[in-house]
């Protein structure tokens, strides 16, 4: 029973981005177990609280993550 699990900084993605990611995520596993498994594929988000979350030893917002999908230089 294949469980993927996704942590995310809480408020960068939307409803439907995260619906999206469910079915994707869903359908790479099929892809590589086969049909049958798709009743058994567990997905979960995890949303972080922005500030919990560090890359670099820099702790990150939703809003410099944002900023960073926009192709912009966070603060």
């Amino acid at each position: 029973m294949p469980l993927v699990t996704v942590k995310l900084i809480e408020g960068v993605f939307s409803e439907a981005q995260k619906a999206e990611m469910v079915e994707r995520l869903t359908e790479a596993m099929v892809a590589v177990e086969g049909e049958n498994m798709r009743s058994l594929t567990l997905v979960i988000l995890e949303e972080v609280k922005g500030g919990d979350w560090a890359v670099g030893g820099k702790r990150m917002t939703a809003d410099q993550v944002k900023a960073i999908a926009a192709g912009e230089r966070p603060t």
